[in-house]
C-alpha cells in the first residue's frame, strides 16, 4: 500500500534526524520510521557514536536528502569470520558487511542474492547464516570459487582424492609459466589439470573434485611457501610474465619445488577448520536450492521475478581493478579465454551510471516487495567521487526507493597496507553502503 506524504516536521520525527539542519525533501516518496536507522543512529558497539550527515541527489522528481549513518558497525580485524571464507579475490568486501545486512533484513530460509557475486562473500554468508545463496557473476570463474564452499566435503574425502591423483605422469608443461614455477611443480600442476578435465570429460566430476580445483586456483600464486609459486605478489592477482620476470631479477630468486598435493590438501583443512558435521549438513541442505547464474547480472530471465529478499553486492568501481587481468593465470589453469571475459570497467562515471540502472531494473524484477538492495561501493579516485550519490540515482530511476547510506568508516589493515594504501589519501578507505527497497 502506497505511503502517505507526511510533511517535512513529521518525517523528521519519524527518521529522528532532528539534528540535521534544513528541510528533509523526499521526491515521490516518503521515508518511513525504520527500526534499522534507529538502530545504526544508536550504534555504538565499537566505542564510537553514528554521525549522521545527509546525502542529496537529484531524482526525476527533484532534490532528495537521504539519512546517511557514519560509524565503524563492523570489525575491522582480520580473519574474524568463518575458514571458508578465506579464498583470495582482489576487491572483495568483508563476511561481516553481508551478515550485518542479512541478520538484520532477512530470516533463514529467505534468498539472498548477489549479481556480482565474485569470490562468493554474500552467497557463502548467507548460506552459513541458513539463508538460501542465488548469485551471477560474468566471469566464468566465479562459480568455480563459490560452488565447491556451498556443498563442501571433508578433509578425508580431498585427502583420499589427492592420493588417487598420479601427480608424476609425464606432460608437455608451457615453458613460459617457468618464470612462476619449478618445471617439477609445474608438471605436477598440468597434470591435475588434465586429471581435472578429464573428470569432467568422462562425466564423473564431483564435489571433491570441484574442491580441489577451487583450491588450486588459489594456491597458483602468493608470496609464502603456500602456494605453488615462487615469490611473488598477493595471490588475489598474477602479475605478467614480464613482471615476475623483473621480481625474480631484484630478489636474485629461482622457483624452488613445492608438493602440489600437500598444499592443496593443508588448504582445504584450514578452510575446514569450522566446518564441523552440522555446518556441513546445514550447507548441503540450502546448497540444493541456490541458484548461481554465469552471465551478465542486468538480464538473467532464469531467476524468477519477485523471488529474492534481499541482494548485498559490489559492482566494479570505473577503471579501479582490471579483473579479468587479474585472474589470466586463473584462466589458464581452467581452460578458460580471458579475452572472451567481458566485465564493466567504465571509465566515464556516464557510462557507469547507465550500466548500473540496467542492473537496478533488473534487480527491481527479481526483488519480491518488501525486499531490499544494499549497494556498496567505495571511494575512487582519491575520494573525488563518491559512487553512493550515482548509486542513488540509478536505483532510484528503477524504481527502488532509497532509504538511507551506510558509510563504514575504518582504518586500513593488513591488505590495504601490503598495496601501499594510506588512508584518507588514496584507495577506498570507507564503506558506503545505499539501502534501497522495493514497494
Amino acid at each position: 500500500m502506497p505511503t502517505k506524504t507526511k510533511p517535512d516536521s513529521a518525517l523528521q520525527q519519524d527518521l529522528l534526524l532532528e539534528e540535521i539542519p534544513g528541510p528533509l525533501k523526499v521526491a515521490t516518496k516518503t521515508l518511513t520510521k525504520r527500526p534499522l536507522l534507529d538502530e545504526l543512529r544508536a550504534f555504538d558497539e565499537f566505542g564510537t557514536k553514528t554521525t549522521m550527515l545527509e546525502t542529496v541527489f537529484t531524482s526525476q522528481s527533484g532534490e532528495v536528502k537521504i539519512p546517511t549513518c557514519v560509524n565503524e558497525f563492523w570489525t575491522a580485524a582480520q580473519r574474524a569470520a568463518n575458514n571458508l571464507h578465506e579464498v583470495s579475490y582482489r576487491a572483495c568486501f568483508k563476511p561481516q558487511l553481508p551478515r550485518f545486512f542479512i541478520e538484520r533484513l532477512t530470516k533463514p530460509g529467505d534468498v539472498v542474492y548477489d549479481p556480482f557475486m565474485g569470490r562468493g562473500t554474500t552467497l557463502v554468508e548467507a548460506a552459513l547464516l541458513g539463508r538460501i545463496p542465488f548469485g551471477c557473476d560474468v566471469n566464468p570463474l566465479s562459480q568455480t570459487l563459490v560452488k565447491p564452499r556451498l556443498n563442501p566435503p571433508t578433509p578425508e574425502e580431498i585427502a583420499t582424492r589427492l592420493s588417487t591423483i598420479d601427480f608424476s605422469v609425464s606432460h608437455e608443461i608451457p615453458d613460459e609459466l617457468l618464470v612462476f614455477y619449478h618445471p617439477g611443480t609445474l608438471s605436477e600442476m598440468v597434470a591435475l589439470k588434465t586429471y581435472l578435465q578429464m573428470r569432467r570429460d568422462s562425466g564423473t566430476y564431483d564435489s571433491v573434485d570441484d574442491f580441489i580445483c577451487m583450491v588450486a586456483l588459489n594456491r597458483l600464486t602468493g608470496h609464502s611457501p603456500g602456494f605453488f609459486s615462487v615469490y611473488t605478489l598477493p595471490p588475489n592477482q598474477a602479475v605478467s610474465i614480464k613482471s615476475q620476470t623483473k621480481i625474480n631479477k631484484d630478489r636474485s630468486q629461482i622457483p624452488p619445488k613445492r608438493d602440489v598435493s600437500a598444499i592443496i590438501l593443508k588448504k582445504s583443512r584450514a578452510l575446514l577448520k569450522e566446518c564441523d558435521a552440522a555446518t556441513r549438513k546445514n550447507l548441503s541442505r540450502i546448497f540444493k536450492g541456490s541458484q548461481l547464474v554465469t552471465g551478465m547480472s542486468s538480464h538473467t530471465p532464469s531467476i524468477k521475478s519477485n523471488s529474492v529478499d534481499l541482494v548485498v553486492t559490489s559492482p566494479p568501481f570505473l577503471d579501479v581493478v582490471d579483473y579479468a587481468g587479474d585472474n589470466w593465470l586463473r584462466c589458464w589453469f581452467m581452460g578458460i579465454d580471458v579475452k572472451q571475459v567481458s566485465i564493466t570497467m567504465s571509465k566515464k562515471i556516464e557510462d557507469w551510471e547507465s550500466s548500473m540502472t540496467q542492473v537496478f531494473k533488473e534487480l527491481n524484477r527479481v526483488l519480491k516487495p518488501g525486499g531490499h538492495v544494499a549497494f556498496e561501493v567505495g571511494e575512487v579516485r582519491k575520494g573525488s567521487i563518491k559512487l553512493e550519490v550515482s548509486v542513488l540515482k540509478c536505483g532510484s530511476a528503477a524504481g527502488l526507493f532509497p532509504q538511507l547510506v551506510l558509510i563504514n568508516d575504518q582504518e586500513f589493515t593488513k591488505t590495504a597496507n601490503c598495496w601501499g594504501v594510506d588512508n584518507q589519501s588514496k584507495g577506498t578507505n570507507t564503506n558506503r553502503i545505499v539501502l534501497f527497497r522495493k514497494d
